[in-house]
């Protein structure tokens, strides 16, 4: 079984290893770091970390959909969707772990 991780686990995880930082000072840099990526997203910026992927918005064009209850076609509005690309590291270890 694979371990979730929220927020608050990250946070204690970062402020763990950074033994020189204040455990509030962790997570007020955590807790922006977040934001800032949420922003930089919102405002249709790509976000590159080298060795770590890559994120950005796909966007899905407004299309016909059918109501499965009913039957009725619906119009599903345009949308953009937040996507991750992995980094040629990170997917290289990911797999690696699981030979």
């Amino acid at each position: 079984m694979t371990e979730v991780i929220n927020k608050s686990d990250l946070i204690q995880d970062v402020a763990a290893r950074c033994d020189y930082m204040a455990d509030s000072d962790v997570d007020n840099a955590v807790r922006e770091i977040l934001e800032l990526l949420s922003e930089k997203l919102i405002s249709n910026n790509r976000i590159e970390v080298r060795g770590f992927g890559t994120f950005c918005l796909h966007h899905r064009e407004a299309r016909q959909g059918r109501n499965p209850k009913t039957g009725e076609m619906v119009l599903v509005p345009q949308k953009a969707i937040p996507h991750f690309k992995p980094g040629k590291a990170l997917r290289e270890g990911v797999n690696h772990k699981w030979m």
